[in-house]
Formats: structure tokens, sequence, C-alpha cells
């Protein structure tokens, strides 16, 4: 057997997860809607639990067990940036600020220069 032959079973075993998941979170929605009268603590409590448990059969998957495996290596990485201190921050702000007072002062000096260059070979003044 090649390894497409052995991947099919649980290809469709996933569809059918997916499946789940997607009947679950359009059953939170429409519960939500459907029971509407109802308290919104119980309904928010039970739209969480259908997501919850949405989540552990869409980890189930072959792309959910993926996406999870992403998800850890994200954290992992985020815990080894190096951020900012306060100060650089501010200071980083501030440059920022100070580059878009001088871009937009040297924009509209260009676009009233042009605005008066096309006013006067038109002949239309403003």
């Amino acid at each position: 057997m090649n390894a497409s032959t052995e991947n099919q079973p649980s290809g469709s075993l996933d569809s059918l997860k997916w499946g789940v998941v997607f009947l679950l979170l359009a059953g939170a929605v429409w519960g939500n809607y459907a029971f509407g009268e109802e308290s919104v603590l119980i309904r928010a409590v039970a739209v969480v639990i259908a997501i919850a448990v949405a989540g552990l059969v869409a980890v189930q998957t072959e792309k959910g067990r993926t996406a999870l495996a992403f998800a850890k290596e994200s954290r992992t990485e985020i815990r080894k940036v190096v951020w900012p201190t306060r100060q650089e921050a501010i200071q980083t702000t501030g440059i920022v600020l100070v580059a878009t007072l001088f871009m937009s002062l040297l924009l509209w000096g260009l676009d009233s220069i042009l605005f008066w260059v096309v006013g006067f070979i038109t002949g239309i003044q403003v």
C-alpha cells in the first residue's frame, strides 16, 4: 500500500468531523436565535459550550492538530520577542508623528503648487 491509500479513511473521517463542527456551530447560532427569550447568561454559556465542543472535535482532525501545533510554536516564538521599553516606544512614536507631520506638510505644499499651476494653465481660478 502506498501513502495515499492509507490516508483515505482518515480523510473521509476528517470530513465527517468537520461536518460535525459545522453543525455544532450552526446549532449554536440557531439556538441563540431560537431561544431569544431565555436568559442571556444561559444562551451565552450554551454558545460557549458549543464552541468548546466544536473546537475539541476540530482538534481531532489532521488540520486541527496542525493548527494546534502552529499555535504552540507561535506562543514559543512570542516568548522570544524582545519588547521595547516604555521610553523606546515613546521615542519611536514621536519619530513617527514628526515624520507624518513633515510628509503631510510636504504633500500639502506640492498639492497647493500643482493646484495653482493647473489653475494658471487652464485659466480657471477658484
